[in-house]
């Protein structure tokens, strides 16, 4: 009642959600040079064959920004199948949301179709999160159907301006997230929002919005209906958007990791844990910052690395030798986070292999170090290395001796292995093991050897 009393004082009218805010250049400061040329291309492609074609959603935010776009979508009135047809190199994926992949060399522009209003005959599950939905619409409606304000504005490049349907333009200046619709009913259609909220927030230093944030930590177990594939998506997006440890940071805050990474409840709470995590996560800020390639592998092998050590002395307890100890160890983390991360093979075999390098590092006679040079993940086992060091798990000396002998000539290298190695000393046990008899099936558990490449290094 108060707020009408105010308006009809005022005269001001309730702004019509079918019509946007239209800014000219002037107004949004778009630099059209950060513009991919290929997204401008598709744009350009589909107007000319009569069809509306804009550039929309994180490319427009991050322009609005004075940021370069990573990656460009596009959003048209024209059907997957109408994209595709003009279009050399053009495919429709996707069963939730059909959309077009137009390929440009190593450039993928993505491009969807406006979004109708959603369809209470959607398929849903019993939670209420949307399972499939193709409905197409009127620009209006795709705005709607968009996650947060500053998301939801689209360019056009043939005429330089933005069209702001949800008040986006100013949610950005006020540096606010916010969130189009319902809070809770857009969390139910699709839990993964709150994901992507966090990472926003971690990654553009902006305040969430009250009435988005409330319904969080109450919904955040719905996140454990997601389809595992894609929560490791986004977890890969929230560890590698230069913000890693900000966004895991938020995830706490925001009480959004139980279902994600548990293990950091316990990793971050123990110093030793909370120093390696932290000091992998910043370096991996550091390189994506850089603009250096980061390896998933490394990254994961790093969050994971202290439930390893954890099972790792555990098995070494009840008598299993350290180097069959280590794989089962190994597989027993790997086994447990196959359902919760989907953990792709190629990132499982590159995790294996930095960990099994681990106890390799502390043979420093006879051939063994040079043996290890030759190893294709030697980059990565490395760098894991000095960050055991610098987290004060092992003796920094060992990271020091590694170092001197990869950048060592030969003669350098031979006196480095005539020095006596004072972690194997201290680690050597006070009396010799009887050796055990019968197969050891478990020490095949894992392929130290293969993997990777060096070239990737470390991350």
């Amino acid at each position: 009642m108060i707020k009408k009393l105010i308006r009809s004082i005022l005269g001001k009218k309730k702004k019509d959600p079918t019509q946007p805010l239209i800014l000219g250049p002037k107004q949004h400061g778009i630099n059209p040079q950060l513009v991919s040329p290929n997204a401008v291309r598709v744009t350009k492609t589909l107007q000319d064959n009569g069809y509306k074609a804009f550039i929309v959603g994180g490319a427009v935010r991050d322009l609005l920004l004075g940021v370069k776009p990573k990656d460009f979508d596009v959003a048209t009135n024209a059907t997957p199948e109408q994209v595709k047809r003009l279009f050399r190199r053009a495919f429709i994926i996707g069963k939730r949301f059909q959309i077009v992949h137009v390929m440009f060399g190593q450039e993928l522009i993505e491009v969807t179709t406006f979004r109708g209003a959603s369809s209470d005959g959607s398929p849903k599950d019993e939670h209420g999160r949307v399972l499939r939905d193709n409905t197409f619409g009127e620009q209006h409606e795709d705005a709607v159907r968009r996650d947060f304000t500053i998301n939801a504005m689209y360019y056009d490049p043939a005429t330089e301006s933005v069209l702001d349907y949800h008040g986006g333009i100013d949610d950005i200046r006020a540096k606010t997230l916010r969130i189009i619709g319902d809070p809770e009913a857009r969390y139910r259609e699709d839990p993964v929002r709150m994901l992507r909220i966090v990472r926003f927030a971690a990654k553009l230093k902006f305040t969430i919005d009250p009435a988005t944030r409330a319904p969080i930590p109450v919904m955040a177990a719905l996140i454990d209906n997601v389809p595992a594939a894609r929560v490791f998506d986004e977890m890969l997006k929230l560890l590698m958007s230069g913000h890693a440890l900000a966004c895991l940071q938020q995830l706490r805050k925001e009480g959004l990791h139980h279902g994600l990474l548990p293990l950091l409840d316990v990793v971050l709470e123990q110093p030793l844990g909370e120093k390696f995590v932290t000091l992998a996560l910043a370096n991996t800020d550091v390189r994506v910052q850089q603009g250096k390639p980061v390896s998933p592998g490394f990254l994961f092998a790093s969050l994971l690395w202290h439930q390893v050590l954890e099972k790792w002395s555990a098995y070494k307890a009840a008598g299993e030798l350290p180097i069959p100890a280590l794989h089962l160890a190994a597989d027993d983390v790997l086994e447990a986070q196959t359902d919760k991360l989907a953990l792709q093979r190629k990132i499982a075999s590159d995790m294996r292999d930095i960990w099994a390098m681990q106890p390799r590092f502390e043979r420093r006679v006879g051939k063994a170090p040079y043996k290890l040079l030759e190893h294709l993940r030697l980059r990565a086992g490395y760098d894991f290395l000095l960050l055991r060091c610098a987290s004060g798990e092992i003796d920094s000396e060992i990271g020091e001796w590694w170092t001197a002998f990869m950048d060592g000539d030969g003669d350098q290298r031979e006196k480095l292995l005539a020095q006596k190695p004072k972690v194997a000393a201290e680690a050597a046990p006070a009396k010799k093991r009887p050796r055990r008899r019968g197969p050891r099936g478990a020490a095949k558990t894992a392929n130290p050897g293969g993997g990777g490449n060096k070239e990737s290094g470390g991350q």
